[in-house]
């Protein structure tokens, strides 16, 4: 699950018993912490640049089921941080390949391609995603014109959507505003 990226706030509701399951929409209770991990959130090769994480975790007072609280600026299963991999994907749209944006990003050839290639598999259902998002936050925004790279077209509605956001709701980074809306999945399973 996905939540605000001030983990005290997350904290704070989770105590006041404000979040919600979302399989059951029972009230989410603290329940410890996930495993540490290290997420590289700037582009480097220094792999000692990890942020440590270690995600709260909870569980629902009415079905039992526990969610790792995952701030927004990550995404689910990945050891970049959203805006790391949000910058190979924009690359990739304006022509650069995957070799060249993993050395201009410090990451493996490997890891590239494999954001790209999952992202690629995905973008039409992201664009479909984004484009209900993009208009159930502005009725008014001009239809989004469809050309010949759905990779494309799912990035530029991406941004529209997370412009609008930041409108309607105030500032927000968009690659968060983008974690958050798809709840971190991103790249993650087709659904």
């Amino acid at each position: 699950m996905i939540v605000d990226t001030d983990l005290v706030e997350v904290d704070r509701l989770l105590s006041e018993g404000v979040l919600g399951c979302p399989g059951c929409s029972g009230v989410l209770r603290p329940w410890g912490h996930g495993r540490e991990r290290g997420v590289r959130a700037e582009p480097t090769a220094d792999a000692r640049a990890a942020v440590r994480v270690r995600p709260r975790r909870s569980r629902c007072s009415s079905c039992g089921s526990t969610h790792v609280l995952v701030p927004a600026w990550m995404l689910v299963r990945r050891a970049d941080a959203a805006a790391v991999i949000g910058a190979a994907l924009v690359a990739k749209a304006a022509g650069a390949g995957h070799r060249r944006i993993a050395v201009s990003l410090g990451r493996a050839d490997s890891t590239v391609r494999g954001w790209l290639r999952r992202f690629a598999q995905r973008a039409e259902s992201i664009r479909v995603l984004f484009t209900g998002l993009l208009h159930g936050l502005d009725a008014s925004a001009e239809p989004v014109a469809v050309t010949a790279s759905v990779f494309a077209d799912a990035l530029e509605v991406i941004g529209r959507a997370a412009a609008a956001a930041s409108r309607l709701l105030g500032p927000r980074p968009p690659w968060e505003f983008t974690s958050a809306a798809s709840a971190g999945l991103l790249l993650g399973p087709h659904r």
